[in-house]
């Protein structure tokens, strides 16, 4: 994207097996971004790790804000620091720095002001859990009946942001569920939204705290979460 500059996000909560690995491939694919690690309180070696990579700048949060507050750190950091864009790449290996460009190219075609990175569009990727599959489908059908809006991942924190939506989101962002939330923030803000098919992999190490006998209870809380943010009058 010429001179804009970019700034990659990597939220990370004991990552330590994963996190210089996902800073190595942000390196090798795209090397010309800044790369900022928001390590969210970690009782492990994360923020160690992440500090043994040259150039990469890292952020210790004092407390344990979940991923809406160390997400929000990053924006903060975007909006400070005047970037252009900020890429969210999640610490748990996930997220394939290679499909960055995708996005990108999503975003200066479309002039779109948030672009998410989709699972459901045309790629061949993982395949989620059938729990986490049915929540996504509620929440596209949700989405559709609120804001008039086709949403396929609603859960993917792949995402690309411009100056207006971090300059938004960098004052208000949610705390517990911000990847469906911030997309309802968005939309009432009169920002602009769209997706680009993108591969996704599994994690190497660790596991996601969405567990298959959690599921329905975090799906039902979304659920909660989204009406909620839908009918909030002020941000």
């Amino acid at each position: 994207m010429g001179e804009e500059k970019v700034l990659i996000v990597v939220p990370a909560f004991n990552e330590q097996n994963n996190i210089l690995k996902v800073i190595g491939d942000i390196r090798e694919s795209i090397p010309d971004f800044d790369i900022l690690v928001v390590n969210d309180c970690s009782l492990d070696g994360t923020s160690a790790n992440a500090r043994k990579a040259d150039g990469v700048k890292v952020v210790d949060l004092p407390y344990n804000l979940g991923i809406g507050g160390a997400v929000q750190t990053g924006f903060k950091y975007a909006y400070a620091n005047q970037y252009d864009y900020m890429v969210q790449i999640d610490g748990d290996g996930q997220h394939i720095p290679r499909e960055v460009d995708k996005l990108l190219d999503a975003m200066s075609r479309s002039g779109c002001d948030m672009v998410i990175g989709s699972r459901f569009l045309d790629i061949q990727s993982y395949r989620t859990t059938w729990t986490r599959r049915l929540g996504i489908k509620v929440f596209y059908l949700l989405f559709r009946l609120l804001i008039q809006t086709k949403v396929t991942d609603s859960t993917s924190g792949f995402r690309i942001y411009n100056k207006k939506s971090i300059a938004l989101l960098c004052r208000h962002y949610p705390d517990d569920y911000p990847e469906p939330d911030a997309i309802i923030l968005l939309k009432k803000h009169g920002l602009t939204i769209s997706e680009v098919g993108v591969e996704m992999r599994e994690r190497e190490h660790g596991s996601s705290s969405i567990t298959p006998i959690k599921s329905p209870y975090y799906m039902a809380k979304v659920i909660l979460s989204i009406f909620f943010s839908y009918t909030r009058t002020r941000w």
